[in-house]
């Protein structure tokens, strides 16, 4: 049996997996080595993990997640290597490869994150072999959940949006425009908060202020990111829970600036499983 993680900002959905068969599925939160302590971590494993593993160990655990960058990996190996009866090696990639190798398989394309944050990638089929740098949501990030629920906020809150929409919206998130500033400037993980509000404007993509701020948005990832590689001669394939819930205002924008799209995906698990099977 093997364990393949693939963690965001927001969660981590650990896949147990043998012989190229998906066995058993755990949700857990998000564990990012720039925001988390390895202390943090190793709890997150210890109470939330492992009481829903099956015995038997592994023989290799494969973690893709979300700031596993060369300087962090150590710490998620060493909170990773708590989990019992791990066999063989323990591999802490970037979640960018671990979506280039789940949507492109061992072929040549450009990969895509559109999920909490942004990112993405041109892969040869083997490895990375150029990346824009996503810059976070508030320097980059475009098209992420966390950057449209920014954008709509401000507008929002600046009186760019119908004041029925805007009542609608404080009511059913029971926000005041204050609690909206203090979650945002004063609290901890303000991307997850306002990935968390990106899902109304995926139901008001009939009002046009909303919908022309989510393409936008869109344009922006394609402007700044991927055209930079070489978009022309490859497909653009993208996972993550913003691409799976706005794909058509994401295709409208591709449409707009020539892009082809290939594949678009919530999750890259089975694309995974069925990479380290072969």
């Amino acid at each position: 049996m093997i364990l393949i993680a693939d963690s965001g900002s927001t969660k981590t959905d650990w896949c147990v997996a043998q012989k190229g068969e998906i066995l058993h599925r755990v949700f857990t939160k998000g564990m990012n080595p720039f925001f988390q302590t390895e202390e943090e971590m190793k709890e997150e494993i210890r109470n939330t993990l492992l009481p829903q593993l099956p015995e038997g160990g592994f023989d290799a655990v494969y973690f893709y997640g979300a700031g596993c960058t060369p300087e962090k990996a150590e710490q998620v190996r060493n909170a990773l290597s708590t989990i019992p009866g791990i066999r063989g090696e323990i591999l802490v990639a970037s979640d960018m490869l671990g979506a280039a190798r789940g949507l492109c398989g061992h072929h040549a394309g450009i990969a895509c994150i559109l999920g909490t944050g942004s990112n993405s990638c041109h892969f040869d089929g083997e490895q990375i072999t150029a990346n824009v740098s996503p810059l976070g949501f508030i320097l980059g990030d475009e098209g992420s959940g966390a950057v449209l629920g920014k954008l709509f906020v401000g507008s929002l809150l600046k009186n760019q949006m119908t004041e029925g929409l805007k009542e609608e919206f404080l009511q059913e998130y029971n926000l005041t425009p204050a609690e909206i500033i203090n979650r945002v400037y004063r609290q901890p993980f303000p991307n997850r908060f306002l990935a968390s509000l990106s899902p109304f404007l995926a139901k008001h993509l009939d009002d046009k202020t909303v919908h022309d701020l989510v393409v936008e948005s869109f344009e922006a990832f394609f402007r700044r990111n991927i055209m930079q590689y070489d978009y022309k001669n490859c497909e653009v394939h993208f996972i993550g829970s913003v691409a799976h819930y706005y794909h058509s205002p994401l295709e409208e924008a591709a449409h707009r600036l020539g892009i082809r799209l290939g594949r678009i995906m919530q999750s890259p698990m089975e694309g995974l499983v069925a990479y380290h099977n072969a």
